[in-house]
């Protein structure tokens, strides 16, 4: 039977890459590039090949070897694993880079700054200390090619062939033999005088001078260069000459000189040192103090080295986050650091973390993943879109804070094109009808309006003909002027998905009725938007070989090339108009659309007007609306009958109780948040509104136009009876400024009507007849009541003295 041995080193679970090799220290060692067979992850690995007649320098790379596997430090280079048979030694350590390469790559790139290198002689002096202070052991070794640089840029100390005890009890220094190493030896090793009475760290902080001068100047030719400081920062230059003084025992201790550096105005006196030494220590600070730090970081990273932040700083913000609750103050550095990454290590790192984060429900967190959204989205896959972030953020759409509602309205224009069918045409439309109808906030319905533009290319064909005319004209009737020029905008940036017939008969009517809009800024769109779509309708009409070609988007299947044409209509929108939200809702964060008055139509000659009474108008900040307070019962039953047919909330047969009882809803409670407050239980809440809505699937019914009005009562004249287009009176100037004279003191409607058929007005006039009869009734009511109880306690008759009333 024969055995065949195993080869060791084909089994070592590491390999050396095919690379040339990086070079290493002075000696036997030789440093390879290398990889771990079952990861891939990369590695260095330093080969020492056995050769015969050299035993004292194997002997040398063995007691290396030992040390190396031994400490354990920070600043140390990190053992991994090792290999040590009879033909070779191979001590496998992180991945790094000699420091003599580094600097001359990072010097031709143009990236080495100064930061960098106090950070680094921070490190090897703290190796130093921990060696001399902790350990009594003798570097003997350092200079430039005992240093190493991992990828984070952190400087590592190694070269540990020549330590030895500064106790003395294994022996004295190691001899070198190699001439490139003696000349860092300090001169009272050469001369033999009577200097050689030391401390036990000056050889070592001899050659650490040394190592200065060669980071800020170059390969040491001869000890004598170290008189002249050279490109040696002035706030250094002290510190570097009592390291290189003739007298051994004036060289500082390596704790003493990391002090003196961290001085006031001192080299290592920096932020960048200073945010290093507190990621050290991390898991030891409060979480105030870790709060405070993730706020500050974002400020620095630009200033840091692009492999500190991808490497040092990344992990401990990912760490923070999944095991330290630091919560939303590290998304601002996550995304900033994320720059720096590539699409798959993007993917790999932050996005895992994006998704957990939208799950959250700190409300800081997540709007602070709303506003950054445009960092990420690129990254995001449409399945990871649609089944673990779409769900968490249409939450926001019912959030009772305005700035989160506004915040997801905005999202929608990155998350549009990556939704599927059934979340983008079915549940976003849902969401954008119920904002667009009774958000109490007008810049946020300003805003829906302008998102549905934004989006409608992405819509589906059926949609797109189903929601955008009703949506559109349901924002002309908004009481707040920047949702009506939006609307108008709206019209025009989706002029193409529309046939000419809905230009015509739809479209266009709308827009007429805006010419005569109270607001200039609204009246200036409409013209622009009517003469746009008339000027298309007239080209069709003198050729109308050109109607497939305009109508050619109409049916076209959802295209997200068709959305760039709408990508600019109404910027405006989003960046003027959003900035404004917040002062807005600041100023009036209750001014619900249906307590603010809206333009009343003009009534017919020979039909009652509703009472009112004249109120001054309160000013606002944006100068667009105004607002009136209601203070008669009819008053409050005419505005109450306007808001119901504004809105098609319900039947406009219903009982008068029924309205009344509606009324007095909307007159206690309408200011009030819907998602968070319900009115008196004995009418009928905003919530239940809200319940029906959802479970009949009125936001089609919603954005539907209003069904044609129910013939008015017995005995109401005709429309043809009323003096529709009459003259207008001579002493008349600007028709605008005397509707808005109007609108402020609340005078009687003007007769002639702009578009608005008389049947309107008829049922308005019903249902205020229904309202007071309503009243009249509940008053007779209470009277009746009123006798009865009275009757009552006249027949029982006063009560004596003593008796107990039984009943």
């Amino acid at each position: 039977m024969w055995f065949f041995a195993r080869d060791p080193v084909r089994d070592f679970p590491f390999e050396l890459s095919p690379e040339l090799p990086e070079g290493g220290p002075p000696g036997p060692w030789v440093l390879h590039r290398g990889r771990k067979k079952a990861t891939g992850s990369p590695v260095s690995i330093f080969v020492y090949d056995v050769k015969p007649g050299v035993e004292e320098q194997t002997q040398v790379a063995k007691a290396a070897f030992k040390r190396l596997k031994t400490l354990r430090h920070p600043n140390i280079l990190a053992y991994i694993d090792g290999l040590e048979t009879d033909k070779c030694l191979h001590i496998v350590t992180e991945a790094v880079t000699p420091l003599g390469a580094y600097l001359k790559a990072r010097a031709e790139a143009g990236d080495l700054k100064e930061l960098e290198l106090s950070w680094g002689l921070h490190q090897i002096v703290k190796a130093l200390s921990f060696l001399v202070n902790d350990c009594s052991l003798i570097h003997n070794n350092v200079c430039m090619a005992a240093v190493f640089v991992d990828r984070a840029g952190e400087w590592k100390l190694g070269g540990l062939d020549y330590m030895y005890s500064a106790q003395g009890n294994g022996g004295g220094p190691p001899r070198k033999g190699i001439p490139e190493l003696e000349q860092y030896d300090p001169p009272e090793l050469a001369d033999g005088s009577g200097r050689a009475v030391r401390e036990k760290w000056s050889a070592d902080m001899w050659r650490l001078g040394c190592l200065i001068w060669e980071v800020f100047n170059g390969p040491l030719p001869r000890a004598a260069a170290l008189r002249n400081p050279g490109k040696i920062p002035k706030s250094l230059v002290p510190h570097y000459c009592e390291l290189v003084g003739a007298n051994p025992k004036v060289r500082p201790n390596p704790a003493r000189f990391l002090q003196n550096c961290r001085a006031p105005d001192g080299f290592m006196n920096n932020r960048f040192v200073e945010i290093n030494l507190f990621l050290e220590e991390i898991q030891i600070k409060e979480p105030a103090e870790k709060q405070k730090f993730f706020q500050e970081l974002s400020k620095s990273l630009d200033s840091f080295p692009e492999d500190f932040c991808r490497h040092k700083v990344l992990p401990q913000l990912l760490t923070a986050f999944e095991f330290g609750n630091a919560g939303a103050v590290v998304l601002t550095p996550l995304f900033k650091v994320g720059k720096f990454l590539g699409a798959e290590e993007y993917q790999q790192k932050i996005i895992p973390v994006v998704v957990k984060m939208f799950s959250s429900t700190d409300r800081a967190m997540r709007i602070r993943l709303l506003q950054q959204m445009e960092q990420f989205i690129q990254y995001l896959d449409e399945p990871t879109v649609n089944t673990q972030i779409f769900p968490h953020v249409v939450h926001g759409f019912l959030d009772t804070n305005p700035a989160i509602r506004e915040q997801t309205v905005k999202s929608m224009l990155l998350l549009a094109p990556k939704l599927n069918e059934t979340n983008l045409n079915v549940e976003l439309m849902k969401h954008f009808a119920r904002l667009q109808a009774k958000d109490e906030q007008g810049p946020i319905r300003c805003n829906t309006t302008v998102c549905l533009g934004k989006i409608g290319s992405y819509l589906s064909a059926s949609t797109r003909h189903r929601v955008l005319t009703s949506a559109f004209s349901r924002a002309t009737k908004d009481p707040f002027a920047p949702s009506r020029v939006a609307g108008v905008l709206g019209f025009a940036a989706t002029h193409n998905l529309y046939s000419m017939n809905d230009c015509a008969h739809k479209i266009l009517p709308v827009l007429c009725s805006l010419t005569v809009d109270p607001e200039r800024s609204v009246r200036d769109q409409a013209f622009k938007a009517i003469r746009s779509f008339l000027s298309k309708l007239e080209s069709v009409s003198e050729d109308p070989t050109q109607l497939a070609e305009a109508e050619k988007d109409v049916h076209a299947a959802s295209s997200p090339g068709m959305g760039g044409a709408a990508a600019s209509w109404a910027g405006w929108a989003v960046t003027g108009v959003s900035s404004l939200t917040s002062k807005l809702i600041r100023a009036h964060p209750t001014a619900a659309p249906a307590e603010t008055n809206v333009p009343q139509r003009p009534v017919p000659e020979g039909l009652p007007a509703p009472a009112s009474t004249p109120v001054a108008a309160t000013p606002t900040t944006s100068g667009h609306w105004e607002t009136q307070e209601e203070s008669k019962d009819a008053e409050e039953d005419s505005t109450a009958a306007d808001r119901w047919d504004d809105e098609d909330w319900g039947s406009l047969e219903q009982e008068a109780e029924s309205v009344l009882a509606q009324q007095d809803n909307w007159s206690t409670g309408g200011q009030a948040s819907w998602a968070g407050q319900t009115s008196n239980p004995g009418h009928k809440s905003q919530e239940s509104d809200w319940s029906s809505w959802e479970a009949e699937d009125a936001w089609e019914q919603g954005w539907q136009e209003p069904s044609p009005p129910e013939p008015p009562p017995e005995g109401t004249r005709l429309a043809s009876e009323y003096n529709w287009g009459g003259p207008e009176p001579s002493d008349k100037g600007d028709p605008f400024a005397a509707l808005s004279v109007r609108r402020e003191a609340g005078a009687q409607p003007r007769r002639d009507s702009w578009g608005d058929d008389n049947w309107e007005g008829l049922e308005a006039e019903s249902r205020q007849a229904k309202a007071e009869l309503a009243r009249k009734k509940r008053e007779e009511r209470r009277r009746e009541m009123e006798a009865k109880r009275a009757e009552k306690k006249t027949a029982k008759g006063p009560m004596k003295l003593g008796t107990r009333k039984l009943d």
